[in-house]
């Protein structure tokens, strides 16, 4: 309906909750605008951290609950197994292969076409809801065959039986994973960052009865979370949809987008044989700690290395490195995407942004990769053990190997994050796969060479070499094919060193808390050992880095930006945005 004036209004979703601004043509903006800055950026980095903490802390109470369900027993790797096949395929076509090829493109359309870009969405989500679908009949079918075709093992059988009942959760996430890359392309982080937090209060939803039931069966049980988890998936499409009203227009039209699908398809092949092969790993990496439970207690006529508990001490581990990447490094990279994409025309801008970034996550990494390596014996304690029965003293040595192979290398999980995000935000998806082959086959080599001197630890530290030797190699071509200049200058190499005296002086502090408290044998002297450890040692850090001058950490706790900041490339004598 016309304005008052006669003018039409500017086109938008029908929509009576908009809340997404109209998008305007990109030449309205020929530098970049206050929220490409160091502040912006970190302000976005502290509002998905902050929803990601709480989701992480759910998260962390979830696992609590759960491994004290399972235990490091064959019921738990088998729960681990069947929990993570459907996150593999969120991380390759939900945030991965598909999100790298679809989101720059899409954020470019918002700004551009907004009607190319509503209906270049509305064939995205169409299309891997389909073959998602596809895929979760067929997976589920050939499970079920194999455990009617394959003689008599209860063990196997059930894993695989929960593996098929936990498989439709894959549809659900990926669907809400491109969801919530929509919605960080609008330049709105919440909702997706706490969509996590749905899937853990269903778990815990269904967990909590087993605690009221004499002599409950974890095998049943193991069915209910499975349910819940598909609850969880349900609603946490309903909740990405629900945030995106206002913000996309959903059409079976596709017209404007012919042009963009077609190369987008162009895009995603690369895509999808490099992160494809990364799941290929990740999937080996599962198979390598099931096949006790999956095969047999042999390979090739020799004992094998691990056994049935072996994929439950690695799963739990895993959810220990994965907090402090998942709050900061991942929640870094996030903002950061759809910022490179925006400046992708625009060389000094995206050099800025991406040295933001890579600051900004090496800044919280570094520290993180010290300070779980030191803390790892009490952290476990007391994550895993008291107040039930949860790990046994096996299994707790286990899993805090486990989690000192991982966490060496928690710095360069983020920069690689942040390093692929930028070959992605300028429509390179073809360099970071020639990179993810090669250093997928170096952990699949050190995985089967580790294992057998290292057990199930031998998988930490392979997938903590090859991160490593990713992130330098991604480096290295990053200054080659993105940069019009060096990816570390004068200031960025300064807060690089800053970055790791601080480090240094909170891992001596770490330290000294634990030598005078060396006797540890219950679980309250684990708990004070470990609050006592993390207090200290991120007091020092924050004394440290503000004795040193460092800018990062104004940056993450400053709550307002100006237009004026100072590039984080050039010097900044108030560091201060």
């Amino acid at each position: 309906m016309p304005r008052a004036g006669g003018a039409p209004p500017p086109t938008r979703p029908a929509d009576s909750g908009y809340r997404c601004p109209v998008p305007r043509p990109s030449h309205a903006h020929p530098t970049p605008e206050p929220d490409d800055s160091h502040a912006g950026t970190a302000r976005a980095v502290r509002r998905v951290s902050g929803l990601t903490v709480l989701s992480r802390v759910a998260g962390l109470v979830r696992d609590l609950v759960t491994v004290r369900i399972f235990g490091d027993t064959a019921v738990g790797s088998a729960f681990a197994a069947a929990f993570a096949i459907p996150n593999l395929f969120r991380r390759l076509f939900g945030e991965g292969a598909l999100s790298a090829a679809f989101l720059p493109a899409y954020a470019r359309l918002l700004k551009d076409d907004a009607p190319a870009a509503h209906q270049i969405a509305s064939l995205v989500v169409g299309l891997l809801a389909i073959i998602t679908g596809v895929l979760t009949l067929l997976g589920g079918g050939a499970l079920v065959a194999l455990v009617v075709a394959l003689p008599d093992d209860p063990e196997r059988s059930f894993s695989l039986l929960l593996v098929a009942a936990m498989l439709p959760y894959m549809p659900l996430i990926c669907v809400a994973a491109i969801l919530g890359g929509m919605l960080q392309a609008h330049g709105r982080f919440g909702p997706w960052a706490a969509a996590p937090i749905i899937l853990n209060l269903c778990i815990l939803a269904a967990s909590a009865p087993f605690f009221a039931i004499d002599g409950a069966d974890p095998r049943r049980w193991a069915f209910y979370i499975a349910a819940a988890v598909l609850a969880a998936g349900v609603i946490q499409v309903a909740w990405s949809l629900r945030a995106l009203r206002g913000c996309a227009a959903w059409t079976r039209r596709f017209d404007a987008a012919r042009a963009e699908a077609r190369d987008l398809l162009r895009r995603i092949l690369p895509a999808l044989v490099g992160l494809g092969t990364l799941q290929l790993n990740a999937m080996l990496d599962t198979l390598i700690a099931m096949w006790p439970n999956w095969v047999g207690p042999t390979m090739l006529g020799r004992d094998y290395p691990l056994d049935e508990a072996a994929n439950a001490v690695l799963f739990y581990a895993q959810r220990l490195y994965q907090f402090p990447l998942g709050v900061f490094g991942i929640a870094v990279a996030t903002v950061v995407f759809p910022q490179l994409a925006r400046a992708s025309t625009d060389p000094a801008a995206f050099v800025r942004t991406l040295r933001n970034g890579l600051r900004l996550s090496l800044f919280i990494a570094l520290p993180a990769s010290l300070g779980l390596a030191l803390v790892r014996d009490d952290l476990v304690q007391t994550v895993y053990t008291g107040f039930g029965t949860g790990f046994s003293a096996e299994g707790v040595a286990r899993a805090a190997s486990v989690v000192l192979g991982y966490s060496v290398a928690i710095w360069s999980y983020s920069l690689v994050h942040v390093f692929t995000r930028a070959f992605y935000a300028t429509g390179d998806t073809t360099s970071p796969m020639r990179i993810a082959i090669g250093t997928v086959a170096l952990n699949l080599t050190l995985n089967l060479i580790l294992i057998w001197p290292l057990a199930e630890a031998g998988l930490a530290w392979s997938t903590a070499a090859s991160s490593i030797v990713q992130c330098v190699l991604l480096a290295r071509l990053a200054r080659r094919r993105l940069l019009s200049a060096p990816v570390l200058d004068r200031d960025a190499s300064a807060a690089i060193a800053r970055t790791i005296v601080a480090t240094a002086s909170m891992g001596v502090t770490v330290l000294l808390v634990l030598l005078v408290m060396p006797d540890r044998d219950t679980w309250g002297a684990h708990a004070a050992a470990l609050a006592g450890s993390i207090a200290a040692g991120a007091g020092v850090y924050a004394i440290v880095s503000r004795a040193l001058g460092a800018p990062e950490l104004a940056w993450l706790l400053a709550r307002n930006s100006s237009p004026a900041a100072p590039p984080a490339d050039e010097p900044d004598d108030a560091n201060a945005p």
